[in-house]
């Protein structure tokens, strides 16, 4: 988030500097085009060799005709008759009236559409017949060419079907401008930032966190700024990095401040970019990229979601490939570090599957360095908090340390959707600032979902709903391993009808005791229904698949069954998504069977005995929940004593009595049991 002072510009991209001269408005040559086609239609109005008033018949008998007047009629393309009037008697009144103050009236003065030729011979002569043979008029008859009306019957529907050409094609195109847009397909879309166009205002003060991250970013950029400070010493630049990490923790906004560091061209586009209809294109435009970046070298290309082009080649070209993608990557590749040499070229990529990328991408020579980009801990979402919270009217005496303590796990993105859900949450109570409060209901809120307080639930239902949930709270406080209790609450959230939190201890590794302990406090929701109703309901159906899963995986990834042993049939590489076959047996697979059945049988047994020993705390924990609707750690010790297990970590400070929030003290990622 760029909150510096530097980011209030009014134009896009922040590219306002106040020194530049004021640009000139560009004229699309389009208009220029329409422009002279409006004039070419306008000839065919107007008459530019002078004014003719129209007249009908009455008038040239009448008043012209019979009064000598005419000079002569000329019949023009047998369709039009123009009338001459004497010089000497265009200046009477009668026919001034017909033409402004001063006008000097050009010759034909008038003119009328003839209809038929032998009618309007006929009339003429029948008006004449009273006048002497010596002063009739005969009418004279002249072809004229319409030179610009015949151009136009075929010039317009070239033009009409070369504007359709145009139009269609560039859509086809993807509406690229500038002249021949089909033949520009092949081009790079890369968005180009620079001193001359747009200057990315974000720097490394900007990014908060991710000091490990920024320190191999920073010697990046230190080498394009010294170079000479590593070749004296033999050292050459990298050539590409890939940041990968989780979403949501920072990567493309890291690339942004590399690019506001570095003061050299920097090239930004997304993987998908490449991808297009026509076959070729994707190749064409890696050439295209890298043609560019070696005319502005030195400079840094940022492919975002590298993924969607550098997913991992398949062997059969029948079935799972894409020739169209492969081409793309095996261009990308020979671009990156081929035969030719990209001297002074830095590719940065990001990705949240760097597991599925092709090995040849991820070599080096290639992208020398991975920069894992992780999920902050506690120290780096204090520094984030403080970044997103400068917009906010805050509270006063909110404390940062105390909010980063209730976001475990938690990503920038996630924090920053924090803050902005707490405003929205205060806007909404017509409050005048944030409060701590809003801040735990926004936590709730993205964490569980919106609470549906007017949801129609049953008396019985909700009895329900109440055991489930106290059972997986009494289950977790008897276990040592099992992670310690947050909150409880009977209110639906989202499409869950209750939700417990729980927060993990902060650990690395886990061991069998603790994945088992936790297999417990899982299905301690669907025993307490057994026991206390001697039935069971559909509600444990979040519990039960996560249970599953988790004893799948502990028999055939983490090599803990009694029977299989040390046997793991995990693919870090991916590529076993696209297999037919599975990589065992079915004798086998009929083992990891019956020991993922077993294993959840005995977990369930265990969670029903400890249930069965504390029955009656059960019954006073659900009845509590009943009544409160929602409780907390301290309502447990209160029916069962001090936690047996309880860790330095989970011991409470007495300042907040009203608020669950001081029993969160690590920093591993907030869990929840959703009953549906």
């Amino acid at each position: 988030m760029n909150d510096s002072p530097q980011n209030n510009n009014p134009l896009p991209g922040g590219n306002n500097r106040p020194n530049d001269p004021p640009k000139r408005p560009k004229i699309a040559i389009y208009w220029l085009y329409i422009a002279l086609f409006a004039i070419f239609i306008g000839m065919q109005f107007f008459h530019f060799g002078g004014k003719k008033t129209p007249i009908n018949w009455t008038t040239l008998k009448k008043e012209m005709l019979q009064a000598g007047d005419v000079e002569k009629i000329m019949v023009v393309n047998q369709k039009e008759a123009d009338i001459y009037i004497h010089q000497d008697k265009i200046k009477l009144p009668k026919y001034r009236k017909y033409f402004k103050e001063n006008e000097e009236p050009s010759a034909p003065q008038f003119s009328m559409n003839i209809g038929s030729l032998e009618t309007f011979a006929k009339q003429l002569e029948d008006a004449q017949a009273d006048i002497p043979e010596e002063m009739r008029i005969y009418p004279e008859y002249e072809e004229k060419k319409d030179f610009f009306g015949d151009m136009l019957s075929w010039l317009l529907p070239l033009i009409l079907i070369l504007v359709i050409w145009m139009f269609v094609f560039r859509r086809m195109a993807g509406g690229g401008g500038g002249v021949g847009g089909i033949f520009n397909v092949g081009k790079s879309r890369a968005q180009i930032f620079d001193k001359e166009k747009i200057s990315v205002k974000i720097d490394f003060k900007d990014v908060a966190g991710l000091e490990e991250a920024k320190v191999e970013v920073k010697e990046i950029v230190d080498f394009l700024k010294n170079p000479k400070k590593y070749t004296n010493l033999g050292g050459k630049i990298p050539k590409g990095a890939l940041l990968v990490g989780p979403p949501g923790t920072g990567k493309t906004l890291l690339a942004k401040a590399v690019a506001g560091e570095a003061n050299v061209p920097f090239f930004s586009l997304s993987g998908s970019d490449f991808v297009e209809m026509f076959v070729g294109v994707g190749a064409s435009r890696v050439r295209d990229l890298f043609k560019q970046a070696k005319e502005k070298a030195p400079c840094i290309i940022f492919i975002d979601e590298i993924d969607a082009i550098g997913r991992a080649r398949g062997k059969n070209p029948n079935f799972g490939a894409n020739d169209e993608r492969e081409n793309t990557l095996n261009q990308l590749l020979t671009e990156m570090d081929g035969f030719g040499t990209n001297v002074g070229i830095i590719i940065l990529a990001a990705t949240n599957r760097a597991d599925i990328l092709d090995k040849a991408l991820l070599r080096a020579g290639r992208f020398d360095r991975q920069i894992h980009v992780e999920l902050p801990d506690l120290n780096e979402r204090k520094e984030i908090f403080q970044v997103h919270l400068r917009p906010l009217k805050l509270d006063a005496g909110l404390d940062t340390e105390f909010l980063s303590k209730q976001t475990p796990g938690f990503s920038g993105a996630d924090i920053a959707n924090v803050c902005n859900e707490a405003a929205l949450i205060a806007a909404r109570k017509n409050k005048h600032t944030v409060e701590k409060q809003d801040f735990l209901d926004a936590v709730d809120r993205i964490v569980g979902g919106l609470e549906r307080k007017n949801k129609i639930i049953t008396s019985q239902e909700k009895r329900t709903i109440a055991y489930h949930e106290a059972g997986h709270a009494t289950v977790s406080w008897m276990l040592e391993h099992a992670s310690p209790l947050l909150k409880v609450t009977i209110i639906p959230r989202g499409r869950a009808l209750g939700a417990a939190w729980y927060q993990p201890e902060e650990r690395q590794i886990t061991t069998v005791e603790q994945l088992f302990d936790e297999m417990c406090a899982t299905l301690g929701g669907r025993a307490s229904e057994d026991i206390t109703f001697h039935t069971i309901s559909t509600g444990a159906l979040n519990d039960l698949e996560r249970v599953t899963k988790q004893a799948y995986a502990m028999v055939s990834y983490y090599g803990m069954g009694q029977q299989l042993g040390n046997m793991s049939f995990y693919d870090s590489s991916g590529q076993s998504e696209y297999a037919f076959t599975k990589p065992y047996s079915d004798k086998t697979s009929e083992a990891i069977d019956k020991e993922a059945f077993d294993l959840v049988n005995r977990a369930y047994q265990r969670a029903k005995d400890i249930l069965v020993k504390y029955e009656d705390g059960l019954k006073q924990l659900a009845e509590l929940l009943l009544e409160k609707e929602v409780i907390f750690g301290e309502d447990l010790e209160k029916i069962f004593g001090e936690r047996p297990f309880k860790k330095e970590t989970e011991k409470k400070e007495p300042d907040d009595q009203n608020s669950h929030v001081n029993l969160i003290r690590t920093n591993g990622k907030m869990e929840m049991y959703l009953l549906y």
